[in-house]
């Protein structure tokens, strides 16, 4: 069966898992987090890391995983989704989420999972693991990003733009001649204001270059993005772009992976894959010998692309033979 007729029909099996347990968990600094468990309550431990930062999770993160195998726990991050207060920016950085993750974990009695996560949700995974290697079963990444300069650089600066001028002057353009120096900085301060009906035209701009470019097929460009959703994307992702991800030092994720020696992984990556490019899955590969890097041929960035859902599924089902 071809990759495409396999993904649809894996997709298919699960089309409505409903969660057996919802939440709030209080994690401090005012903020509280949605969290859900799916599939088996006394199965594998997984929790699943969405991307942005500021995305949030959806439903359709439940269907790489076999609710006959695994517990499936997702949860909104800090200021996004159904988590609380929505769109926030304060108390929100990298060692905040990864303190947010082994909060839950220890909440939902679990002594290891498996991280799961694409995007940014794989970033947090890779420093989730620096901090809690021991609780850590594997690793399922897709669309690496280690948030380096470089590549904020290639989407933000000069990079993307040159195979997308139009989009990027959609983008860029409108900004005054002097923030386009520095299209993250000034992106964030215009979205660091208060007033969300104000910051709400850069909000869907920001979000609109993203969508545009997150498929190899560039149908999301024909959808507008949801202004809700958009501004919490757009406010956190450049609070934590700006910051260099609030990360300890520039590349810290791809140079420091002694703590990956024994821990296994599959990392699932688009060969045209324009907002996360595959040199950094490449790089983290090398570093890390106890990963299977899989480079899909027909991928870009999207989670939901048929290549990249087969094979992400794939590898959570080898993880699933190995762990039960």
């Amino acid at each position: 069966m071809d990759a495409q007729r396999r993904s649809q029909n894996r997709v298919g099996l699960y089309p409505h898992i409903e969660p057996f347990r919802t939440g709030m968990l209080a994690v401090g600094d005012g903020h509280t987090l949605y969290y859900e468990e799916c599939g088996r309550p006394d199965g594998v431990p997984v929790v699943a890391l969405h991307g942005g930062p500021g995305g949030g999770a959806s439903p359709a993160m439940r269907r790489f995983f076999d609710p006959m195998r695994y517990r499936i726990v997702i949860f909104d991050q800090r200021g996004c989704g159904r988590s609380r207060p929505f769109s926030s920016l304060a108390h929100n950085t990298t060692p905040d989420l990864v303190a947010d993750i082994e909060r839950l974990r220890e909440a939902l009695r679990i002594e290891r999972w498996l991280v799961f996560g694409g995007s940014w949700g794989a970033t947090l995974a890779l420093a989730y693991a620096r901090a809690h290697a021991d609780r850590v079963l594997g690793l399922v990444l897709r669309g690496v990003f280690a948030c380096t300069q470089r590549e904020m650089d290639w989407f933000y600066r000069d990079g993307a733009n040159h195979l997308f001028p139009d989009l990027w002057e959609r983008f860029a353009g409108r900004l005054k001649p002097a923030e386009r120096g520095d299209v993250v900085a000034a992106y964030h301060a215009r979205l660091a204001i208060e007033d969300v009906h104000a910051r709400r035209d850069d909000a869907l701009a920001w979000a609109a270059w993203e969508s545009a470019l997150i498929s190899l097929s560039h149908t999301s460009e024909l959808t507008p993005p949801d202004p809700r959703r958009a501004d919490a994307i757009a406010r956190i992702e450049s609070h934590y772009f700006l910051h260099g991800g609030f990360l300890e030092r520039e590349g810290v994720l791809l140079e420091d992976t002694a703590h990956l020696k024994d821990i296994p992984g599959v990392i699932v990556q688009g060969r045209y894959d324009m907002v996360t490019p595959p040199r950094t899955a490449w790089e983290l590969a090398r570093a890390w010998r106890g990963a299977q890097l899989e480079m899909i041929p027909d991928a870009g960035h999207a989670a939901g692309e048929p290549g990249i859902i087969d094979g992400l599924v794939r590898a959570t089902d080898r993880f699933a033979d190995r762990l039960e």
